[in-house]
């Protein structure tokens, strides 16, 4: 049953059309992630459903009594409130009402305050918002103008949860949250009764907790069942569908229009019906909204950095009585792409600054390799002049780039970062959060550099930008640091992780986030099985006989303990790719592909087949040992 649905849609801002008559539906219970390319209208879609904004045209439609509470990316907190009045904002009503009871103005009908009190469950507030508190690990008593953006994020979640409402919406819940607290929002997420509408671009996070997808393309919404996994295959599927049904379409249509042009000939056979499907297919052609073009990224490494990048020696660095970094020793060498770790406020930037050479160390060396050229993407872009042009920010005084050899214009430059040329005179304060950051990743594309240095560069950003991003720095020559909670993006780019493990201690592990979770877990389970081995004292055993000597099961190495957990991640992709072949099979579209393609698919398909066999088989001798 759906708790609150829009139909026919429509929204536009300026010439830009968000929703094109558009239809949408929440169902009871439902964990939905909504996504789509930055500035197709996602926000405003959320604020709608929660009643701050208004449909152009179209129905919105809530069920009777509906509670809703919208969290919105940047929350608005009152900076000199403590935490506990903050998250009692959620029961307003609660309070009010029992205030009212309690002063027995004559006035009020009683009777009508106790039965709503009882109703809402307005006796008890303070204890809920002491629950909710409890939960979400916050202490009430701190004032909320010296909290973090991570813990504003955790206050603006308890404010909407006290509420209990029937329907939450997020926009971007994960920004400023760390890996911890993401995980830790995920369960609580998972454990909500009511229906979730969220916008993330974090595809991890989206596995975890959405059991429905809806992208939000040109106007449209259209739903996939399932998490993220399942809707990229399906959305692959899809539009190769579109592009041949408009490749179909487009050969028609140029026929057509050779035909009307023939003259004499034509004109004495011309049909009134041809001619009219001739004029619908123009108006179609014409409305069509095609698939906006993709980010096209490139990046300029300049003079190639020596081979190592910085060697650090029992480094130690304190601010006052906190120690940030203990006693730590690495090596980075030219290529490396590391990522670094740990909770919001561990000392990650001041690790990176350590590293780089623009703080030393109170104990310890650090020394620098040679012919290093950084660049820095900012995490709070600051750098960026809001009353700037677009086209200053990136080549100020000049209408002309050069990316190594290649010379080009600003303007284009813009557009491979889907800026139009009307728009390349705009000012910086003019662009979305999402269209900012793809303003600082050109400009930082633009400037020769052997070092990258990106922090949180994922916040805001689309889906493809980020898979397109991910591609660049996995085949960048020069070295990355890589600061982000995004735990997809670090799996696909980095080879070596440093993690904060408490009290100033960091460590590297080799490998992904992944890696890292799998080697601590492994370090943790072989600790705690040493302690529950340890001899006790004991009195001294009678003779026993001698043991019944079994063959001891051979225990797994580190390749094949790690081989064993990626079984199922394997097996699932595999299993994707399988549907998406046999939906080809079932379809009447592949059969006009040619008998090339048709081999290829069908081939594909029994290959499939077999691998999956062959891991079903290898799974289960792994895990018998």
């Amino acid at each position: 049953m759906a708790v609150l649905s829009i139909s026919n849609a429509h929204l536009a801002f300026g010439h830009v059309a968000l929703l094109d008559g558009a239809n949408f539906a929440l169902e009871t219970g439902e964990r939905v992630g909504l996504i789509g390319r930055n500035g197709t209208g996602k926000s405003s879609l959320l604020k709608i459903l929660a009643g701050i904004d208004k449909l152009d045209d179209g129905l919105l439609q809530l069920q009777q009594g509906l509670t809703s509470v919208y969290v919105p990316q940047e929350p608005d907190l009152r900076p000199e409130a403590t935490i506990f009045e903050v998250v009692s904002e959620g029961v307003a009503e609660a309070k009010a009402l029992r205030e009212r009871y309690e002063r027995h103005d004559e006035n009020d009908d009683l009777a009508w305050v106790q039965e709503r009190i009882e109703h809402i469950g307005a006796w008890n507030w303070e204890q809920r918002v002491d629950e909710t508190l409890h939960r979400l690990g916050l202490d009430g008593e701190r004032i909320v103008g010296s909290l973090s953006g991570g813990l504003k994020k955790r206050v603006a979640l308890g404010r909407a949860l006290v509420a209990q409402p029937d329907v939450l919406l997020l926009d971007e819940p994960t920004n400023h949250l760390d890996l911890d607290a993401i995980s830790w929002l995920e369960g609580l997420l998972n454990d909500f009764k009511g229906s979730l509408l969220l916008i993330t671009h974090d595809r991890a996070f989206l596995d975890n907790v959405a059991n429905r997808i809806v992208e939000l393309d040109r106007g449209q919404l259209r739903g996939y069942p399932g998490n993220f996994a399942a809707f990229q295959a399906a959305k692959q599927y899809e539009l190769e569908n579109e592009a041949l049904a408009n490749a179909r379409f487009d050969k028609l249509l140029a026929q057509e229009e050779v035909w009307i042009r023939k003259g004499v000939e034509a004109r004495r056979t011309r049909s009134v019906a041809r001619i009219q499907r001739l004029e619908a297919m123009r108006l179609a052609h014409a409305a069509r909204r095609d698939v906006q073009g993709k980010v096209r990224l490139d990046i300029d490494t300049g003079q190639s950095s020596g081979k190592i990048v910085a060697e650090l020696e029992n480094v130690s660095k304190r601010y006052g009585d906190r120690t940030i970094v203990n006693d730590f020793t690495a090596t980075i060498l030219r290529g490396d792409k590391v990522g670094l770790v740990g909770a919001n406020g561990a000392g990650k930037t001041t690790l990176l600054k350590l590293i780089l050479g623009e703080l030393q160390p109170d104990s310890g060396a650090v020394r620098q390799g040679s012919r290093m050229t950084v660049a820095y993407f900012d995490q709070m872009r600051d750098t960026l002049n809001l009353d700037a042009t677009l086209a200053d920010t990136i080549s100020p005084g000049s209408e002309w780039i050069e990316i190594g050899s290649q010379k080009k214009h600003v303007k284009s430059y813009l557009g491979d970062f889907l800026f139009s040329p009307a728009r390349a005179n705009s000012p910086v304060r003019s662009l979305s959060g999402g269209e900012r950051n793809r303003l600082l990743l050109a400009r930082l594309f633009a400037r020769p550099a052997n070092v990258l240095v990106l922090d949180e560069p994922t916040n805001d950003l689309d889906i493809e930008t980020l898979e397109l991003l991910e591609e660049l720095l996995a085949d960048y020559d020069g070295t990355v640091f890589l600061v982000s909670h995004d735990r997809r993006f670090l799996d696909n780019v980095v080879t070596s992780t440093i993690v904060n493990e408490g009290e100033g201690r960091w460590r590297e592990y080799e490998g992904s986030v992944q890696d890292w979770l799998i080697q601590s877990k492994r370090a943790a389970a072989l600790q705690a099985k040493q302690a529950a081995a340890a001899p006790a004292p004991a009195p001294a055993p009678a003779p026993a006989p001698a043991p019944v000597v079994a063959s001891p099961k051979r225990k797994l190495s580190y390749k094949e303990q790690r081989e064993l957990d990626e079984m199922p991640e394997r097996i699932a992709a595999l299993e994707a790719e399988q549907a998406v072949l046999n939906g080809l099979l079932n379809g009447a579209e592949l059969y006009t592909q040619g008998a090339a393609r048709i081999a290829e698919v069908t081939e594909r398909a029994a290959a499939i087949d077999g691998e999956l066999l062959l891991l079903m088989e290898r799974w289960e001798a792994l895990d018998a040992r």
